[in-house]
């Protein structure tokens, strides 16, 4: 067992309205203006209302190159994610000295040293820290580091982990590129960071930290699906991979999936209380509730979050169970009921982590 001592998100200092966005990134992705109609259309199906950006309307036109996205990414990051972890350990009680173990995930810029090696100094983590940083894992990143800091929990069980996520979507936005991929992209993804703190069971017990247990997680690669997300990589950074086939994949795998993972822990879908679900976009969340068979409302706050903020990629997991947690437009779950997190991500894979209030 290992503790959720505190989750904090924070999301870009640019907040707009998804019309006022589709107007101004229109003119980035498709500047001769043929394919306005269909843009707009698009980012409307997303039912994304609003998204948080890390620049001001007119700072996307200065980033003609990837060294300069790259840059912002660096420096923008840094920001959030030293915002994201101080606020997290102080939600929790405790300091960066503290902190064992830290492991950093992003998808959407690169740094050597990476990101929170960077942060040692800033938040003042200790220089013994262990660090481990992701990038690759994409959307599900925010599930499967909450995984993998357990695995490390059980073995260290007095020790404090610490789980970053930093997403600044909007820096991957590709000019002059009218691919549907690209043209969804501009809708759906807004930029964001947050922080999980983890505890072993000895330091909460020692401590009295209280939060979601987490009990199991499993991993799951699809076959034949590595085409479905990702990332081309070239001389203009970052160029989605985004496969319609996204939602069926869903469909097709994930109620087995879910079904046969809780009945190893003894549960059944019906038994969960809290569902902490991934924003992947209106299809993608559609697809979850067919294929769990959940009944309107179970995923409202994930819906909710998709609206509020857009898909932050491996962050909007820990969004949306950071609004569980300070009950955000959710009922606060009853001691010892179970809760399912999960997210997919390139590979394509996914991952389930079963929690116990």
């Amino acid at each position: 067992m290992s503790v959720i001592a505190s989750v904090h998100g924070v999301l870009g200092a640019h907040r707009y309205s998804q019309e006022e966005i589709t107007g101004f990134f229109s003119k980035i992705v498709a500047p001769q203006g043929k394919e306005n109609a269909l843009i707009d259309r698009i980012h409307k199906a997303t039912e994304v209302k609003y998204r948080s950006l890390v620049l001001s309307a007119d700072g996307y036109d200065k980033l003609d190159n990837f060294g300069a996205a790259n840059d912002a990414f660096i420096r923008i990051g840094l920001e959030l994610g030293a915002d994201a972890i101080l606020s997290a350990l102080e939600t929790a009680g405790l300091s960066a000295k503290d902190v064992d173990f830290v492991m950093a995930t992003s998808v959407t810029g690169v740094a050597t040293p990476s990101l929170e090696a960077r942060l040692v100094p800033i938040v003042g983590f200790r220089p013994d820290i262990k660090r481990v940083p992701i990038f690759g894992l994409g959307c599900v990143a925010g599930a499967a580091g909450i995984a993998r800091l357990h695995d490390y929990l059980l073995g260290h069980p007095d020790d404090v982990a610490v789980l970053l996520s930093v997403e600044l979507c909007s820096l991957t936005l590709q000019s002059d590129d009218v691919s549907m991929a690209n043209i969804v992209s501009s809708g759906l993804f807004g930029d964001g960071a947050a922080a999980v703190v983890m505890v072993g069971k000895q330091r909460a017990e020692r401590m009295g930290i209280t939060g979601p247990r987490v009990i199991a997680s499993r991993s799951r690669m699809y076959p034949d699906t590595e085409d479905t997300m990702g990332w081309d990589i070239g001389s203009s950074g970052f160029r989605i991979v985004l496969s319609a086939s996204l939602s069926s994949l869903v469909e097709k795998y994930l109620g087995d999936d879910v079904d046969g993972f809780l009945h190893e822990q003894g549960l059944e879908i019906s038994d969960i209380a809290q569902w902490v679900c991934h924003t992947g976009g209106p299809k993608v969340l559609q697809a979850i509730e067919k294929s769990l068979e959940l009944h309107e409302g179970q995923l409202a706050v994930s819906w909710n979050s998709l609206a509020e903020s857009g898909n932050l990629s491996s962050a909007s997991v820990l969004h949306v169970l950071r609004d569980v947690l300070e009950r955000r437009g959710v009922d606060k779950p009853e001691p010892g009921t179970p809760g399912l997190l999960m997210a997919m991500g390139p590979g394509f894979c996914s991952e389930l982590v079963l929690l116990e209030w």
